[in-house]
């Protein structure tokens, strides 16, 4: 039992891209918000450009058990504290394409999202207004319809320009990649200067992470921001029907309970259905909002890679942004391939630095001694590199269930399995080859690439038309529990082959609106 109790109107569970949004629209309209973190504090003063710093805002505790074939790599993919995964994360903001939205009506693959792209795209052009995306919607040829970016793309440096070679020769077309990084100064906030270290959350502002976007905003509106807030449970009325409180430890080691009118969970894919099913009680014996059994299926990971080459002239690999400086979706289309399905992109020309986990050292993990010392020396001024990424088909048996492991609060830990359906894994062997092609014809003199790797977390607690075959409605909306609301990756029915976070930026912001709109019947 929690040893001390207050009451809030809004109960936000998760300082991250989604739960800041959330904060920020519903602080803004005047209703009482109180955000719950279990990461620290972070401000940017404290953030340095460093691997060892940058490691420290990934996930820290507690542990994920991970299994299955393909791995969901939990701790590089999720965040701690304030900013939660959007601090670490690189500003790479492409759309999901209309497609994406109706794969199971067009192509009997995957499953539908309960809303189309038309109607999220209003959204996606607020969005990108308020954090100052940079882009070139008319050479970005493959963008679903949107409003012009409301900046200037970034510079295409000379790693960009070499790869770009590459892609040419092979009739493939590159555009610069949507970024919310700053391409000149906006909003008081400075341009990027190139340095390479979005990872470790870039301390001059310039990236949009939700230290200098939406959790601002929600500070000024008089939302309360309560950094190292561990959430256990969320509490419900005897029948069920309506949540009223969560329980929490503080950074203090007290065990607290706060009462809510709308309780919104924004603690990431894994998370969340942790909390769900750890939430289980006499109304709800299988957990909250789990009656079809579907909390914590479905989850969803990109199967990535990185291909590398090397080159006579110098590229400048340590300049530019980690997430890269140019795009292709030439293969975006999910089918007419001969073997497999999905969509998939390109990448290209990642800032690298020389250890680290998307560093050069370990791109050549084979290498050792002498070997090793070589290839760095040639590395640092000659290396160029891109990143495949392929669509993951969602699997119910890919899923978050409890652990009989526990945390130091009790709390079971999340188990995930996640293997990878075949069909997605042979479009990303095809994007493999295709990359090792077009290194080689950008005229690298050496070609490697590295092994798939999990990138972005999705799905856990996906969305949908029918309460049969979904935790929640196009808003979030649990469809057992109406003010019990979920925001976040994992609302995503499929996971398209785009970087998720400007998604969801937009659905949060939906989601907020709807939620100001429909308040009474919301809340009760």
């Amino acid at each position: 039992m929690a040893q001390k109790a207050e009451k809030t109107e809004v109960i936000i569970v998760g300082a991250g891209a989604a739960g800041s949004v959330m904060a920020a629209v519903l602080a803004e309209a005047g209703r009482r918000v109180v955000v719950l973190e279990a990461g620290p504090a972070r401000r940017l003063d404290g953030l340095v450009s460093s691997q060892i710093w940058a490691r420290r805002n990934k996930w820290v505790t507690p542990a994920v058990i991970e299994a299955g074939a393909q791995k969901i790599g939990h701790n590089f993919n999720a965040g701690f504290g304030l900013g939660g995964a959007a601090l670490h994360h690189y500003g790479v903001w492409p759309r999901l394409h209309e497609d994406d939205f109706i794969e199971q009506s067009r192509f009997g693959q995957g499953l539908d999202w309960p809303l189309t792209y038309g109607e999220l795209r209003p959204f996606y052009d607020e969005i990108q207004r308020q954090v100052g995306l940079a882009g070139d919607a008319v050479a970005e040829v493959w963008r679903p319809p949107g409003a012009p970016y409301p900046l200037p793309p970034l510079e295409v440096l000379e790693q960009g320009r070499t790869l770009a070679r590459g892609f040419a020769a092979l009739d493939l077309r590159t555009a610069p990649i949507p970024m919310a990084v700053l391409s000149r100064d906006h909003q008081g906030r400075p341009g990027c200067i190139y340095d390479g270290w979005c990872d470790a959350g870039c301390p001059t502002g310039a990236l949009a992470n939700p230290l200098v976007t939406y959790l601002p905003r929600a500070r000024r509106a008089g939302a309360e921001l309560r950094a190292d807030c561990a959430v256990l449970r969320v509490l419900t009325d005897r029948k069920g029907g309506r949540a009223e409180a969560v329980d929490y430890v503080d950074g203090d080691g007290v065990r607290r309970r706060l009462y809510g009118d709308l309780i919104v969970l924004a603690a990431f894919a894994v998370q969340t259905p942790r909390l769900l099913l750890n939430s289980a009680n006499a109304a709800h014996p299988d957990g909250l909002a789990n009656r079809n059994g579907l909390v914590g299926a479905y989850v969803m990971t990109h199967p990535a890679t990185s291909v590398s080459g090397l080159f006579d002239h110098q590229t400048e690999p340590y300049m530019g942004l980690t997430g890269g400086q140019l795009i292709c979706q030439d293969g975006y289309a999910k089918d007419g391939y001969e073997a497999g399905f999905g969509s998939g992109q390109w990448l290209i020309g990642q800032a690298l630095k020389p250890n680290g986990l998307l560093g050069m050292a370990m791109s050549r993990a084979d290498l050792f001694g002498a070997a090793l010392d070589d290839f760095m020396r040639r590395a640092a001024g000659h290396m160029a590199t891109m990143v495949s990424v392929s669509e993951d088909l969602p699997q119910r048996q890919n899923r978050v269930t409890l652990s009989s492991k526990k945390d130091k609060f009790g709390m079971p830990l999340a188990h995930v399995v996640h293997n990878t359906h075949e069909a997605s894994l042979t479009r990303w062997r095809l994007a493999v080859a295709q990359g090792r092609r077009i290194i080689k014809a950008a005229g690298a003199r050496e070609v490697w690439n590295g092994p798939l790797a999990p990138m972005h977390l999705m799905g856990g607690t996906i969305m949908g038309r029918k309460a049969a075959t979904s935790v929640t409605n196009s808003y979030g909306q649990t469809h057992e529990v109406a003010n019990l609301m979920i925001a976040g990756p994992g609302l995503f029915p499929t996971s398209g082959a785009v970087n998720p976070t400007f998604t969801v930026h937009a659905l949060a912001l939906r989601a907020a609106r709807h939620a100001l709109a429909d308040w009474s019947a919301i809340v009760g």
